[in-house]
């Protein structure tokens, strides 16, 4: 039996941590998944994180509306996740790359996020410049905040943001090197924020 390959399935994956700041946690992460449209993704949760798998656009587009479903609260929310696409073996809910391409959650309230990310483009020995490329995006997308040790600072309208971290997921990976990864981390009406939200 040949070993797999990186790359050999066009499925994105997405498992995540959300954390709503609140007595009422459980209400609120239901609420999100029971609220929104999930009938596009593989999904499946266990007692510590949640994974969701399918299209690339589905899975960018179901991520936003549980984390803007949850923020909508007005709840301090925390959202911790890992992007991945091109993992060997990675092929549950593959059936679900036969969607359509209509994005069936649409919910375009504004709201602030502060987020930081990081790529790590997989078995690329240029991985530095594929990184510095990506930042020069962010700031070309008006969402660039700040460097930091091991992440780069993104923030700004939720809408913005997830379209962003969608764009720079599909320029960071290449025909060569498609196992790509991209973490990522959100604060969401947090007192820390400082007003950044209206600025």
């Amino acid at each position: 039996m040949e070993p797999l390959q990186c790359g050999t399935s066009p499925i994105v994956g997405f498992r995540f941590t959300l954390n709503p700041m609140s007595g009422d946690f459980i209400k609120i992460i239901k609420g999100a998944l029971k609220e929104i449209d999930t009938s596009t993704v593989w999904m499946n949760t266990d007692d510590v994180s949640t994974v969701i798998r399918g299209k690339q656009n589905h899975v960018f587009n179901v991520a936003k509306a549980l984390t803007l479903h949850a923020a909508k609260t007005g709840e301090h929310v925390a959202l911790n996740g890992t992007f991945s696409i091109g993992c060997p073996g990675d092929t549950s809910g593959d059936v679900y790359l036969d969607k359509d391409d209509v994005l069936l959650n649409t919910d375009s309230t504004k709201q602030y996020v502060s987020s930081q990310f990081a790529l790590y483009p997989m078995n690329n020995p240029d991985y530095m410049a594929v990184i510095y490329r990506e930042v020069e995006r962010a700031k070309e997308h008006g969402v660039w905040n700040d460097s930091m040790h091991y992440a780069s600072g993104i923030h700004g309208d939720i809408h913005d943001v997830f379209a962003f971290y969608e764009d720079s997921f599909i320029h960071a990976r290449s025909e060569e090197h498609r196992h790509l990864v991209m973490t990522v981390s959100m604060s969401i009406n947090s007192p820390s924020h400082g007003g950044a939200e209206n600025a």
